[in-house]
């Protein structure tokens, strides 16, 4: 399985502010006006999936992700 890195550039016509950001993204179902949304680069990384991968466990994603697109 597949697991990517994407980095968004984002102009914030609302002034949203970066939680406010986070959350429209993160919740949005179609591309809303207030924020103009770009992705800027996208890494791959190929892993073996399992119910209980690291990334699967909300107490280990964040610590995985950087683990796996460090250096």
């Amino acid at each position: 399985m597949k697991v990517y890195k994407v980095t968004v550039c984002v102009v914030d016509h609302d002034k949203l502010g970066p939680d406010g950001v986070k959350e429209e993204m993160e919740c949005a179902r179609y591309s809303n006006h207030c924020m103009q949304p770009r992705v800027m680069d996208v890494e791959t990384r190929e892993i073996e999936w399992s119910d209980d991968h690291p990334l699967n466990i909300y107490d280990t994603e964040a610590e995985e992700f950087k683990r796996l697109f460090s250096g």
